[in-house]
C-alpha cells in the first residue's frame, strides 16, 4: 500500500516537473488520477476529525469514570448491572457500526476500530465490578484467563487481528499470575487445566486466529513466543534436573516444531508435486517460526555454554511422584505429533526442491537437535563435557549465520551471528578466572572485530549499478 508521505512528495515532486517542462500536463494529470492527489487534503481533514473524536471520546470517558466513581457506593446493584451492560453494548453496538462503514470513509473507520478496543477492555471491567459485586472472590490469573478468551471471541466474530493480539497479552499475563499462586497447579478446575495445557490450548485457539484474521503474522509470531516460554516453563526442568529425558523433552521440543511447521504438513500430496503458489501460500508463516526457531536455539546453546550447570551431579528428583506433574507429557505429545508431521515433509523438500542455499538448513538444525537431546539425557554421566559441547554448537551455529548473511546479503542474519559469536567469546573470558589485561584484550579485539566486519559486511551489500542488459533481455522487442 503506497503511504500518504510519498503521495504528497510525489505530487510537490510532479507539480516542479510540470512548471520546468520536464512532463506536460497530460502527465501530469495520469499521475495525479493514479495516485489520488486530490484526496490527499481530504484524507488529512477526516484523520484531524478522528483525533479530535477521539480526544472528545477520552475527555467524555474519564468523565464518565469519574462520575460513576463519585456514586457507585449510592447506587443499588440493579443499577450498577444496567450501567455496565448498557456501557458495554453500547460502545460495542457503536464501533461495529462505525467499523462496518465503507473505506471511503477511513476516519469513521478508525474511530470504530477504537471503540471496539474499548469494548474488550470494558470487558475485563464488567468481570471485575460484576464478581466484585456478588462477592465472588478469586485469584487474578482467573479474571486474565476468562478476559483475554472473551476476547478472542470477538477476534473470532470480527477478524480483528488487534483483538487477537490483545487476547494473547491477557492470557499472557494470566500465565505470570498463576505462577504466584501454588493451588493452581494441583487443582482441577477449568481455569487450571487451560493453565496447565497453555501450549496446547494456544495451538488450538490463536493459531487457527491468525489464519481467520486474514493471516495474521504478529498473531502467529506471537502465539508461537507464547507456546514455546509456557511449555518449557510448564515442565519446571529446575525440579527435574536429574531426570535428562525430561529436559530435552523440554528444550528440544519447541525449536523442532518451530522449524519444522507449516501448512503443508495438512496437504495429502508431497509438497515437491504442489502448484508453485501453492507452495508459497502454505509457507507464508515459515519465515517467522524459523526465525523463533533460530533464536530459540542461540538462547538454549549460549545459556547452557556456562559451566555452572554441569559443575556438580544432579540429585535424583521426587518431583515426578505426584500424578499432576506428569500434564506437560501430554501437550508434548500433541505438539510432537505435528512436529514429526512436519519433519516428515522436510524430507519431500529435500527430495522433489533445489538444493538448499543456507548453511542453517534443516540438515544442520537436525543434526543440533539431536546432539542437544542426547546431551540432556546423558548430561549427569558426561558432566563437564556438556559445556564444551554446547561451545562448540554456540560456535559452530554463530560462524553458519555469519556465513548466510554474508552469502545472502541479509543483514538481520549476518548481525544476529556476529553478536551471538562476540558474545560467547566475551562470556568466556569473563566466565573463567582469566586476568585483566586478558580480559581487556579479549574485549578490544572483540569491539575491533566488529566496526571491521559491519564495515566490510554494509560496504559487500552495497547496490552495484548494472553494466548491461542479459542477452536474453536485450533481444526481446
Amino acid at each position: 500500500m503506497i503511504s500518504e508521505k510519498f503521495r504528497r512528495q510525489l505530487r510537490q515532486e510532479s507539480e516542479k516537473w510540470w512548471s520546468e517542462g520536464l512532463i506536460d500536463a497530460a502527465l501530469y494529470e495520469r499521475l495525479a488520477a493514479r495516485y489520488q492527489f486530490n484526496q490527499l487534503e481530504g484524507d488529512a481533514s477526516h484523520r484531524f476529525v478522528t483525533i479530535l473524536m477521539g480526544l472528545g471520546a477520552v475527555l467524555l470517558g474519564l468523565g464518565a469514570i469519574t462520575f460513576v466513581a463519585a456514586n457507585w457506593q449510592e447506587w443499588s446493584r440493579s443499577l450498577k448491572m444496567l450501567l455496565l451492560i448498557s456501557a458495554f453494548v453500547g460502545v460495542n453496538a457503536a464501533g461495529f457500526y462505525l467499523w462496518r462503514k465503507p473505506t471511503s470513509q477511513k476516519g469513521q473507520q478508525r474511530l470504530g476500530h477504537g471503540l471496539l478496543l474499548l469494548g474488550a477492555l470494558l470487558l475485563g471491567a464488567n468481570l471485575g465490578l460484576m464478581s466484585q459485586m456478588f462477592h465472588q472472590s478469586g485469584d487474578a490469573y482467573e479474571l486474565f484467563l476468562v478476559w483475554g478468551l472473551g476476547v478472542a471471541a470477538m477476534a473470532y466474530s470480527l477478524r480483528l487481528a488487534s483483538l487477537g493480539v490483545l487476547s494473547l497479552i491477557l492470557v499472557a499475563i494470566a500465565y505470570l499470575f498463576s505462577w504466584s499462586s501454588s493451588v493452581v497447579w494441583d487443582q482441577f478446575t477449568g481455569t487450571s487445566l487451560i493453565i496447565q495445557h497453555l501450549p496446547l490450548v494456544i495451538s488450538l485457539v490463536f493459531v487457527p486466529l491468525a489464519y481467520w484474521c486474514r493471516r495474521s503474522r504478529v498473531i502467529v509470531g506471537l502465539s508461537a513466543i507464547a507456546i514455546a516460554i509456557s511449555f518449557v516453563f510448564n515442565f519446571k526442568f529446575y525440579a527435574v534436573w536429574s531426570m535428562g529425558w525430561i529436559i530435552a523433552i523440554a528444550f528440544v521440543l519447541p525449536p523442532a516444531l518451530l522449524w519444522s511447521y507449516s501448512e503443508e504438513i495438512w496437504q495429502r500430496r508431497p509438497v515437491g508435486r504442489l502448484p508453485s503458489a501453492t507452495r508459497a501460500h502454505a509457507r507464508s508463516f515459515q519465515p517467522i517460526s524459523r526465525s523463533l526457531a533460530t533464536v530459540f536455539l542461540s538462547v538454549v546453546f549460549y545459556a547452557f555454554a556456562f559451566h555452572y550447570w554441569w559443575l556438580t551431579n544432579p540429585t535424583e528428583s521426587t518431583y515426578w511422584i505426584n500424578v499432576w506433574n506428569w500434564y506437560p507429557l501430554i501437550d508434548a505429545a500433541g505438539l510432537g505429533i505435528v512436529a514429526g508431521l512436519g519433519w516428515l515433509q522436510l524430507r519431500y523438500q529435500i527430495r522433489f526442491g533445489r538444493l538448499q542455499e543456507r548453511a542453517v538448513n534443516s540438515g544442520l538444525i537436525a543434526i543440533l537437535l539431536i546432539l542437544t537431546a542426547m546431551l540432556f539425557t546423558w548430561h549427569p554421566q558426561l558432566g563437564q563435557v556438556c559445556a564444551l559441547a554446547f561451545n562448540v554448537m554456540l560456535f559452530v551455529f554463530a560462524i553458519a549465520l555469519i556465513r548466510d548473511g554474508l552469502a545472502l546479503t541479509e543483514r538481520h542474519t549476518f548481525w544476529g551471528g556476529t553478536v551471538l559469536l562476540v558474545l560467547s567469546i566475551i562470556s568466556r573470558s569473563l566466565e573463567y578466572n582469566t586476568g585483566l589485561l586478558l580480559k581487556s584484550i579479549v574485549l578490544a579485539l572483540c569491539g575491533a572485530g566488529v566496526i571491521a566486519a559491519g564495515l566490510w559486511f554494509e560496504r559487500k551489500i552495497q547496490p552495484h549499478r548494472p553494466q548491461s542488459l542479459p542477452r536474453s533481455q536485450e533481444e526481446l522487442p
